[in-house]
């Protein structure tokens, strides 16, 4: 036998091991079904968040400021007749800025833009707990001077039970699911692997419904409540029975 084929088979042989060792520390892959499942729950809302904006213009910053100062005052007064606390009024937002006037270009030469005058905003977050006042609150803000703003976000000060029933039926669902995919393969589900919320609630999305409509007042805002809708989505790994 030559040396060459002498080094061939002891290197072959030498390898014998370390390939039945790579064999051996070779992770048993467990065979599972993996789904996802998606729950939702209602609920009516309690409390509603909404946005008004002062704008106020003027020939100067200061006179611009003095209109918004003015009109702000007379809105958070009427907030606090109303009921509402402290903890409930934010101001979200407050800029000045000037405004700009651009000089006719007869001459086709860029002419520098000159102040006209400024804008003052000043803008107010409330949160409404008791919704009756809420059509009241937007009407009297309105003759009070808010002229810009009104969003309206209607949520819960506390939705964690529908939360809660969102994510039981999203584990049922997803079960539900498993179940039925290993029925069609013709297998047997085990215990749960691993089990993980994909994402956690954001917030509500609205289900509007006319029923729900509201006014607090003859003068109130015509407003609709209706519910919203929590969602959660879970994913879910069962072992298959061998």
């Amino acid at each position: 036998m030559s040396p060459a084929k002498k080094f061939l088979i002891m290197f072959a042989v030498a390898l014998l091991p370390v390939s039945a060792m790579a064999q051996a520390q070779k992770p048993h892959r467990q065979p599972s079904i993996s789904v996802t499942g998606e729950g939702s729950a209602q609920v009516t809302p309690d409390m509603a968040v909404i946005n008004l904006t002062v704008l106020r213009q003027g020939k100067t910053a200061r006179e611009a400021l003095d209109a918004s100062n003015e009109a702000m005052a007379a809105i958070l007064a009427e907030m606090e007749a109303t009921g509402i606390e402290d903890r409930d009024l934010q101001t979200s937002n407050f800029s000045i800025s000037p405004q700009y006037i651009y000089p006719t270009q007869d001459d086709n030469r860029r002419q520098p833009p000159t102040i006209e005058g400024y804008n003052v905003s000043n803008s107010l977050t409330v949160r409404i707990r008791d919704l009756k006042n809420l059509g009241g609150v937007l009407d009297k803000s309105v003759t009070l001077g808010v002229n810009q703003g009104g969003q309206i976000l209607f949520t819960s000060d506390d939705p964690s039970a529908a939360i809660t029933e969102a994510r039981k039926k999203a584990v049922e669902d997803a079960m539900e699911k498993a179940q039925t995919l290993a029925e069609a393969a013709g297998v047997e589900l085990g215990a749960v692997l691993k089990i993980s919320e994909v994402a956690n609630p954001g917030r509500p999305a609205p289900m509007m419904r006319a029923e729900m409509a509201m006014a607090s007042d003859a003068r109130g805002v015509p407003v609709a409540a209706g519910e919203n809708e929590y969602s959660v989505s879970v994913t879910m790994s069962f072992k298959i029975k061998d």
